[in-house]
C-alpha cells in the first residue's frame, strides 16, 4: 500500500505531503484547490505521460515521490531488483521528475529507470478510476480477465489445463503444417542429398588422403631426377664400376690403414685414427641407405603417377561440391546420412502428427467446454452479487448481466467471448456497460464490481477520482458505505466533493488553496476533530462555520460510525 506521497511544484501545489496508510482515505477541497493534482501526481508515479504544463509556474521542475510498503519477495520487489533498484525493509520509493521543458526522469528503488518500468509496476500496485474511466469495463480482453480473476483458483486451474492443451495442439499442428507445406521441397532435398551421399560413398575418401596423394605425386613427378642424383651419390660413396675409380669408402679405408700403421709411434695420431674409423662406418651406412632408396623407387612411375592424378581429380571434384578438404567431404557425408534418415522419415512423422493433432483437438474441445462451464458459473455468481450491490447503491431496478458466448474459434484464452452488460431497468435490453449507464450510474457500477471482486484481486490500492459524480442523498451514503467495505480488504483513496462519502473515511485529507501571493498555492493537511467537522459542514452547505451545517456533519459522522 501507499504510505506517503510528497509533491513539489505540481500544478497549484507548491509543496505538500500526503500521509495515507491503510483503510479509507478521502481527499476533499474547494473547486480549483488542486484535488485533481493528487490523482495526477499518482499517475506520474505509475508511468503516466508527463506534461510540461503541469509544472508549477516559475518552477524548474515538478517532483513527485511515493513511498510504498511492499513484501520483499513478491513480484513487485523482483521487478524492482531487475531494474537495479532495492526494496529495503519492505519500503519501495518511486520518484518522478518533470522539467518545465517537458523532460521526464524516473527512479525506482533508488536507481534511475525507464518510465516504462513504472507502468509495469502500476498494474500490481494501484487501480485508478477516474470520472470517465471505464477500466476493466469496456475492453473485451479486460472483461474476460476480470471474470477469470473473480473465478479464483478453481477457474484458474481449469484455464491452465486449457492453455496447456492449446499450446500442445498449436505445436503439433504447426509442425504438421510445416511438414505438409514443405513436402515437395523436402523430397527434392532428399534426392539431392542421396545423390551426394552416393557419390561420396562410391569415392570412399579417407582422412588426410588429399595431402598424402599430393606428396606422392610430387615425388613421382621428380622420380628420374631423384634416381639420377641418388645413383651418383651412391657411386661416389661406394663405386661398383671396374674402371679403378676410387670411391669414398675405399679412400677413407686406405687413409685409416695408413694411420693405423704408425699410430703406435705417436699418441697424437690416435684421435685421427678414431675419426677415420667413424667416417668409414658413416660412409658405408650412407651408401647402404642410398642403395636401399634406389631399390624402393617405383619401376613404373609413369603409370602410378597417372593413377594418383586421376584419384586427386576425383577428390578435387568432391571438395568443390562438399567442402574445402577431404576431411570436410567426409564430415558432409556423415551429416547427409543423418539428414536423409530425418527426411525419409517424413511420411511416418506426418502420419504420427495427424494422429496427435486429432487427439489434441479432442482434448482441447473437452478443456474448452470445461473452461466455458467454469466461466459461465463464475459469470452468474458475479452478476448476482454485483446486482445485489447495485440495489444498495440506489439502482434497485438495474441488473448486471455477464454473458459468456462462443467466439467461434480456439484462442489461447479459450473459445469464450465475455461481455459485461447492464440492464438499467426491467423491460429494457441489456447493453454494453459503457453505453447502458449514465455517468453517475457507471461510477456506481464500477464501485459495485470492485467491492464484489475485492476478495479476488491482488491489487493492494484503489483510487477513485470523484466516483460519486452525479450522485447524492441516500445513494451517496451507500457509496460511502461500500467504499468503507472495500477498504476492509484493500487501501482505498477517494477524491470527492460529497460529505456523505467523506464521512466513512478513517483518514480525511483536505487540499487548501492559498491565493494571498502572486501565484495561487495549495497544500494538503490532515483533518481531525473540529477541523473535520467544519470541512464536512462546508461540503454539506458551502459554509464551514454554519451551526446547522456542523450539526448535520456531526450527525452524518455518527451515522457513518454506527454503520461502518
Amino acid at each position: 500500500m501507499i504510505e506517503e506521497i510528497q509533491i513539489a511544484d505540481l500544478g497549484v501545489i507548491g509543496e505538500t505531503t500526503l500521509e495515507l496508510g491503510p483503510g479509507f482515505t478521502v481527499v476533499t477541497g474547494e473547486t480549483g484547490a488542486g484535488k485533481t493534482m493528487i490523482v495526477t501526481a499518482l499517475g506520474l508515479l505509475l508511468g503516466a505521460r508527463a506534461d510540461a504544463g503541469s509544472v508549477r509556474r516559475g518552477a524548474p521542475s515538478a517532483v513527485v515521490e511515493g513511498r510504498w510498503h511492499v513484501p520483499e519477495h513478491d513480484a513487485v520487489a523482483e521487478r524492482v531488483e531487475d531494474a537495479g533498484g532495492t526494496v529495503e525493509d519492505g519500503e519501495l520509493i518511486l520518484t518522478r521528475t518533470v522539467s518545465a521543458e517537458g523532460r521526464s526522469r524516473a527512479t525506482v528503488g533508488g536507481r534511475s529507470a525507464p518510465v516504462a518500468v513504472l507502468g509495469e509496476l502500476a498494474d500490481q500496485l494501484v487501480t485508478v478510476h477516474g470520472q470517465s474511466d471505464q477500466i476493466r469495463l469496456t475492453s473485451a480482453t479486460a472483461q474476460r480477465a476480470a471474470l477469470d480473476g473473480f473465478g479464483g483458483p478453481a477457474l484458474e486451474k481449469v484455464l491452465a489445463a486449457y492453455v496447456s492443451a492449446y499450446d500442445t495442439w498449436q505445436q503439433h499442428a504447426g509442425e504438421l503444417e510445416t511438414l505438409t507445406r514443405d513436402r515437395d521441397d523436402r523430397v527434392a532435398e532428399a534426392e539431392r542429398i542421396r545423390a551426394a551421399s552416393d557419390e561420396i560413398e562410391a569415392a570412399d575418401p579417407q582422412p588426410g588422403e588429399d595431402t598424402e596423394l599430393a606428396e606422392r605425386a610430387e615425388r613421382l613427378g621428380n622420380l628420374e631426377e631423384l634416381r639420377l642424383s641418388a645413383g651418383l651419390a651412391h657411386e661416389a660413396l661406394s663405386s661398383e664400376s671396374l674402371d679403378g675409380v676410387n670411391d669414398v669408402v675405399g679412400l677413407v679405408e686406405s687413409a685409416r690403414r695408413a694411420i693405423e700403421r704408425v699410430a703406435a709411434s705417436d699418441a697424437e695420431l690416435q684421435p685421427v685414427l678414431e675419426q677415420l674409423t667413424e667416417l668409414g662406418i658413416q660412409a658405408t651406412e650412407a651408401s647402404a641407405s642410398l642403395s636401399s632408396y634406389l631399390g624402393s623407387l617405383e619401376p613404373d612411375a609413369g603409370h602410378d603417377l597417372e593413377l594418383i592424378n586421376e584419384r586427386r581429380a576425383l577428390l578435387a571434384g568432391l571438395t568443390r561440391k562438399y567442402g574445402e578438404t577431404v576431411d570436410d567431404v567426409i564430415a558432409y557425408g556423415r551429416r547427409a546420412s543423418d539428414r536423409l534418415l530425418e527426411l525419409d522419415g517424413d511420411d511416418d512423422r506426418i502420419a504420427a502428427l495427424q494422429q496427435a493433432v486429432e487427439q489434441d483437438e479432442r482434448t482441447l474441445a473437452a478443456a474448452a467446454e470445461a473452461l466455458t462451464a467454469a466461466r459461465t458459473k463464475a459469470a452468474k455468481d458475479l452478476a448476482k452479487r454485483v446486482t445485489a450491490e447495485l440495489k444498495s447503491l440506489a439502482m434497485a431496478g438495474a441488473t448486471l448481466v455477464v454473458e459468456v458466448t462462443d467466439a467461434g474459434e480456439y484462442r489461447r484464452h479459450g473459445r469464450d467471448q465475455v461481455s459485461i452488460l447492464l440492464q438499467p431497468h426491467s423491460g429494457t435490453d441489456p447493453r454494453p456497460i459503457g453505453k447502458g449507464a449514465s455517468g453517475g450510474e457507471l461510477s456506481r457500477v464500477m464501485l459495485a464490481i470492485e467491492v464484489v471482486m475485492a476478495g479476488s484481486t491482488t491489487v493492494p490500492t484503489f483510487v477513485f477520482d470523484e466516483v460519486d459524480a452525479g450522485v447524492g442523498g441516500a445513494a451517496a451514503i451507500e457509496i460511502g458505505r461500500r467504499l468503507a467495505k472495500l477498504a476492509e480488504r484493500t487501501q482505498v483513496i477517494v477524491v470527492t466533493h460529497l460529505a456523505q462519502v467523506a464521512a466513512f473515511a478513517n483518514n480525511h485529507l483536505n487540499v487548501v488553496k492559498d491565493a494571498s501571493g502572486a501565484v495561487t498555492s495549495s497544500s494538503v493537511r490532515r483533518l481531525e476533530g473540529d477541523d473535520r467537522l467544519q470541512e464536512m459542514a462546508r461540503l454539506l452547505s458551502g459554509l464551514g462555520d454554519s451551526a446547522s451545517g456542523i450539526e448535520h456533519a456531526r450527525e452524518l459522522l455518527d451515522v457513518a460510525g454506527r454503520t461502518a
